[in-house]
């Protein structure tokens, strides 16, 4: 499928814990023109997620008949649930807006095989102590869940070379204005390398 030319599509991955979903929530506040990809996930929803708004929840049963039938851009398994980005939702969205995806690794690697897609890629990371210190101030996991997490940090990080910005996230304000120039650049070098149609 060919996308509009003027409109972009940004991930952001980073280990659990790091503030991409803050960031890509931030992001969305202020460029009303981005629209989050809504995940679907066979994970259960947390008291305070919305179905439809925070992910498509399914079942897996529902998750693996979508890949059989070739429905996902990306999906990957990660803590024994299945994540995944539909490509008529991608698809359908880039026509008016640009994206923003919040996924890992395994997804990104899978989204950049595709090369009609205009990706810029931005990498997430903090100190592992101080990340270990946040998924536990969050209190949404068990003690078992953060190890876990904690544990992946290390695997997570190996792949920061896939990305086009890696940017440490010790202060969120900081860490914001950075991508906030990263968008505007990129969007500028659209606009200036788009053909205007009258």
């Amino acid at each position: 499928m060919q996308h509009d030319k003027e409109n972009i599509m940004v991930i952001l991955s980073s280990p659990s814990g790091v503030g991409k979903t803050t960031l890509t929530k931030k992001i969305q506040q202020k460029y009303k023109n981005f629209k989050i990809s809504v995940s679907h996930t066979t994970r259960t929803p947390r008291s305070n997620e919305v179905d439809g708004v925070d992910y498509h929840f399914v079942s897996k049963e529902k998750f693996k008949e979508l890949i059989d039938k070739g429905k996902f851009y990306e999906y990957a398994k990660i803590f024994e649930n299945y994540y995944g980005t539909l490509k008529k939702n991608v698809d359908d969205t880039i026509k008016e807006n640009d994206i923003l995806f919040d996924i890992d690794w395994q997804g990104t690697k899978q989204l950049s095989k595709f090369k009609n897609l205009n990706l810029i890629k931005i990498y997430l990371i903090t100190d592992k102590e101080e990340l270990k210190s946040r998924l536990i101030k969050r209190n949404q996991n068990t003690n078992e869940e953060v190890k876990k997490r904690f544990d992946s940090f290390d695997e997570d990080i190996k792949h920061w070379n896939d990305y086009d910005y890696i940017i440490i996230n010790q202060n969120l304000e900081s860490c914001f204005k950075q991508i906030e120039n990263i968008i505007e650049v990129n969007k500028t070098k659209l606009n200036f390398s788009s053909p205007k149609t009258q």
